[in-house]
């Protein structure tokens, strides 16, 4: 926490005057009863003292200066605000190394059920689109809210040849700049969020994409999907290895700000996307909130002054 206006804490010193007056007579009072010696005809005189709760009054309404004070030198705190223009673009590998079954059924379902599960669980504000890849790249559902339709888009993806990676990034930021208007000259607070299995074999380089998408401050966070003992078993008993090959993403995900993942299973893989989506949820931003202090200062006063009329029948 900081103050924009911390010179109104000087009103803390004459604040710590009055506190230490109270003391003081508070001392003396003590002061003078002991010099009433006959303390029986003393109990017999006032009976009910008040003991603690005559202090109750008295240390609310400080209470409530402080926090007044504290207010006014306007306190900033870091609040986290949702994105309301944030979009998350998903770029899919649709390759044929997906079709390995080293993750059940295979890795190209469990990558499709947890993408809905992740698009199911992100802010209804968030626009979120699909770019699914493999030699080729599209733009299969441009940013959007509709999750009926970004679901339906993944459910019915269907594998290709090939893995074109720095392609896809370069397609997921364009479809992020059409977002509204003022997406070219504005930029909406965007995150791409890439999964794949396997190393770059066709279009552009994955570092030259990395360059232009980290110039245009869009993380990339990469999920490395499967195992080192996948395989696709073909009809006429071939079997090809298609080991994950991860180094690539990484340095994507590195040069961009973003974060790389590893997911072996299902399971994990649900459970990076919802790391992921809730690192993605938020901006930080520091905002005032000196309306807490005040408010905070208010209650005290009535409970300063609800103390005092259930116990004494005045207000301090």
């Amino acid at each position: 926490m900081s103050l924009r206006s911390p010179g109104w804490l000087l009103l803390l010193v004459p604040l710590a005057g009055l506190i230490g007056a109270y003391l003081l007579v508070q001392r003396r009072r003590r002061r003078y009863a002991v010099r009433f010696t006959n303390l029986d005809l003393l109990d017999k005189v006032a009976p009910h003292r008040p003991g603690w709760r005559r202090h109750v009054p008295a240390a609310a309404f400080c209470a409530m200066l402080g926090l007044l004070i504290v207010g006014f030198a306007r306190p900033t705190a870091d609040v986290q605000v949702p994105r309301e223009r944030a979009t998350i673009m998903i770029a899919f590998d649709v390759s044929g190394s997906m079709e390995a079954t080293d993750v059940e059924p295979t890795r190209m379902e469990a990558a499709k059920r947890a993408a809905v599960t992740f698009v199911d669980r992100l802010p209804e504000r968030f626009n979120a689109g699909l770019v699914p890849f493999s030699g080729t790249t599209t733009v299969a559902v441009p940013p959007t809210t509709d999750r009926v339709v970004l679901r339906r888009a993944i459910e019915q993806l269907t594998p290709g040849q090939a893995t074109a990676i720095g392609d896809a990034v370069i397609a997921s930021r364009d479809a992020i700049r059409t977002l509204d208007k003022e997406a070219e000259t504005e930029p909406p607070p965007a995150h791409i969020v890439l999964l794949s299995d396997g190393a770059n074999t066709a279009g552009r380089s994955v570092e030259s994409a990395a360059a232009e998408i980290a110039a245009d401050r869009i993380p990339v966070s990469t999920i490395a999907y499967g195992t080192e003992d996948g395989v696709i078993e073909f009809p006429d008993g071939r079997v090809l290895r298609v080991p994950v090959d991860g180094p690539a993403l990484e340095d994507l995900a590195e040069r961009t700000g973003g974060d790389f993942h590893e997911a072996a299973t299902g399971e994990e893989l649900q459970d990076v996307y919802e790391d992921i989506g809730s690192s993605v949820g938020h901006r930080t931003e520091e905002r005032e909130i000196w309306q807490w202090f005040v408010a905070a200062g208010l209650i005290t006063a009535l409970a300063a002054a609800a103390t005092s009329l259930l116990w004494f029948s005045r207000l301090p």
